[in-house]
């Protein structure tokens, strides 16, 4: 028998033979049971006139749109209306004429009825006893044996009946959260009884998010769904190794969803955001962001608002992904207004398919994104930091990428092409995280630290920082209302969220001032703010550390004191490292990467950017960039403008160009 150890998709087949190894774009037509009589060859049209050379349709698991001969899928009665009976077969064979790929979605959460009656043990059972069922579908666990045994009969036979080539596998989960976005907690099967039982003997299962067992199951069943993706990568390489999958860490194309939701708020760079923690990780996997074209599943009839999903697609191409759309039913029964502005984005990448060529991530600085998994030491989402602190360096124009705090220990000498890593706020570190720290900063990498950042029992975790020990944390409105900090020769900024008391080294320097709390009330008594004696900063040579939780501080107030606060500090650690210098608005993001078309720099345009949208952005007139991989003469091409510049010098040093307008983004490369 193969095992996920002796057979990968890489292994069998050269690496650049593998097609997904190259830039592509996928269309994803999400069809409808009603839909599987579509034409064909219609569908291909629209979609290669989009521009995009692979499609993904659905296959299996719930309904199979094959003529499946295994008793425990459903075949789609609507296949009779199909001269072959086979949605499947008549796609293959009329896409690879045209050479566009397909790749089989397949989606094993649920079961018909008849089946989930003959094998109950298959099934979701929530901790009020009950099953989760929808218009005649029963959702199945994935610690049950239709997903530990039979998935891989599914896939088999797929691959048996079809040269598909790749495979995406839907709504893998546990089914704390049913299709009505209703919580109905944690499965209480006897197949997850007995798998969380053996992985933690002194635990009990939990039930929801608030039992005290809950964040080890979240590893726990974390780890059951790498387990079976594992599985189930490893029965596809065996049968055609060059289809990959399509999911998460311990798969070929790392997957995104890029998507709106009634009543989630937008956050503007979300899709950036997990493109580059999934590329700063693992340059050179590729990831694939599935951009939905309508508004929300519920309201599956209304398109997206246009400039949003095209954000989407641009944010996917800057970060080095592959840019898919997602549509319910087929072109031409359900159509989108939204498509359009997708499909401009997606010819660009296709028309310079070179560009994209193995682009991966460039930047000199990363932010470190929280650890979904982790529990804050004093109960506050530190999201909220991140994201502050993202968007300090974003509007100054710091280049930057994304890495994931899980994954940091295992970084190791890969993270010696970073001069600055930013941790805002993330409590105590793993003993590998902190020694990849130690090594990075011994080896001349520098770190910005906010907050509870490497504190374990009131210690400092690292010798770098200058900290001797935190003394105190004071936390929330009642520890910290109308306390500021006074930068040194700056505007006073107020302490929002948590500041902790440290005790700097001898060795160490501490800058600013921290005033504190002062009567509220009639304006009479608004005085008496004194100089406390604590450090609002503490610099060591490679390190420095901000007390406070600035980023947070910054995504409540949208003071802009609180953004220069933590961007000026890492210029100043950057030093010679800073990359970019330019005159162009705070709303244009900087995306640096290289490919093999050599240095390759986005300009993403955000002043369209609403409270929860994005609409149509105003232009960009009359701006400079200078860039260190550039030197003066260098001839720099702006591909949007389709115009050449010549890099001049900049007034303050380097080489610099003059842009042309840009309207939704610019990209410049140069060899």
């Amino acid at each position: 028998m193969t095992t996920v150890e002796e057979t990968t998709s890489s292994s069998v087949v050269a690496e650049d033979e593998l097609w997904w190894r190259s830039p592509f774009r996928m269309y994803q037509t999400n069809l409808r049971e009603i839909d599987v009589d579509l034409d064909v060859d219609a569908v291909l049209e629209h979609i290669v006139d989009f521009g995009a050379n692979a499609w993904l349709l659905n296959v299996g698991g719930i309904i199979s749109n094959y003529p499946t001969r295994l008793p425990f899928q459903t075949p789609n009665p609507v296949l009779a209306a199909r001269p072959s009976g086979d949605l499947l077969g008549d796609a293959v064979t009329a896409a690879h004429a045209r050479g566009v790929r397909v790749m089989a979605r397949m989606d094993f959460s649920k079961v018909a009825r008849p089946i989930a009656e003959a094998h109950p043990d298959w099934l979701y059972v929530g901790p009020d006893g009950r099953r989760q069922e929808v218009h005649g579908l029963t959702s199945v666990c994935p610690s049950g044996a239709y997903y530990q045994q039979h998935l891989t009969e599914v896939l088999e036979e797929v691959l048996a009946h079809a040269p598909v080539d790749g495979f995406f596998i839907n709504w893998m989960s546990f089914g704390e959260v049913d299709y009505a976005k209703q919580y109905r907690g944690v499965c209480q099967c006897m197949a997850c009884r007995r798998g969380f039982t053996l992985a933690h003997p002194d635990l009990s299962l939990p039930v929801d998010r608030e039992s005290a067992s809950y964040p080890a199951w979240r590893r726990w069943s974390a780890a059951v769904i790498d387990d079976l993706l594992a599985r189930a990568r490893a029965v596809i390489a065996a049968h055609r190794p060059e289809a990959p999958l399509v999911m998460g860490n311990t798969a070929d194309i790392v997957f995104h969803e890029a998507n709106n939701a009634v009543g989630r708020p937008m956050w503007h760079h979300q899709t950036s955001e997990s493109v580059s923690a999934a590329k700063a990780y693992r340059p050179h996997v590729p990831v694939l962001v599935n951009s939905v074209a309508f508004y929300d599943m519920p309201y599956r009839l209304v398109a997206e608002e246009p400039h949003v999903l095209a954000q989407y697609q641009l944010q996917a191409i800057a970060r080095g992904a592959n840019p898919s759309t997602y549509v319910m039913g087929c072109p031409g029964r359900l159509d989108y207004a939204s498509v359009p502005a997708a499909s401009r984005i997606v010819r660009f990448h296709r028309d310079h398919a070179h560009v994209y060529d193995r682009l991966v991530p460039s930047a000199r600085t990363a932010i470190v994104r929280p650890d979904p998994l982790a529990v804050p030491e004093d109960g506050t989402d530190p999201v909220e930091e991140f994201r502050g602190l993202y968007d300090s360096l974003l509007q100054r124009h710091i280049p930057f990428d994304v890495l994931p705090a899980q994954h940091l220990g295992d970084l190791g000498s890969s993270l010696q092409r970073y001069a600055l890593l930013v941790l805002g706020d993330l409590g105590a570190l793993s003993t590998d995280a902190v020694g990849v720290l130690e090594h990075f900063t011994s080896s001349g990498g520098r770190l910005l630290l906010t907050g509870s950042t490497a504190f374990a029992a009131d210690t400092s975790q690292l010798t770098a920082a200058g900290v001797v020990r935190r003394t105190a944390v004071l936390a929330g409105a009642e520890a910290t209302w109308s306390s500021v900090v006074v930068p040194d020769g700056g505007a006073p900024v107020p302490v929002l969220g948590a500041f902790h008391v440290l005790e700097a080294a001898a060795h160490a320097s501490t800058t600013h001032r921290v005033l504190s709390r002062a009567p509220y009330g009639p304006p009479e008594k608004c005085y008496g703010h004194l100089d406390l004696d604590m450090p609002a900063t503490i610099r060591s040579d490679a390190v420095t550390t901000l007390p406070m939780t600035p980023g947070r501080a910054y995504r409540t107030s949208g003071l802009s004191t609180l953004r220069d606060l933590v961007a000026d500090e890492a210029l100043r650690l950057l030093g010679a490292d800073v990359e970019v210098t330019t005159d162009l608005p705070e709303q244009v993001e900087v995306v640096v990467g290289s490919s093999r078309a050599g240095s390759v720099v986005h300009l993403r345009n955000l002043t369209g950017a609403t409270h929860q949208s994005f609409h149509a952005p105003l232009p960009v007139t009359d701006r400079t960039i200078a860039y260190a991989g550039w030197h003066v003469g260098r001839r720099v091409q702006a591909l949007v403008a389709g115009t050449e510049l010549i890099a001049e010098p900049a007034p303050g040093g380097g080489a610099q160009v003059r842009l042309p307008d840009v309207n939704l983004f610019e990209v410049l490369t140069g060899a």
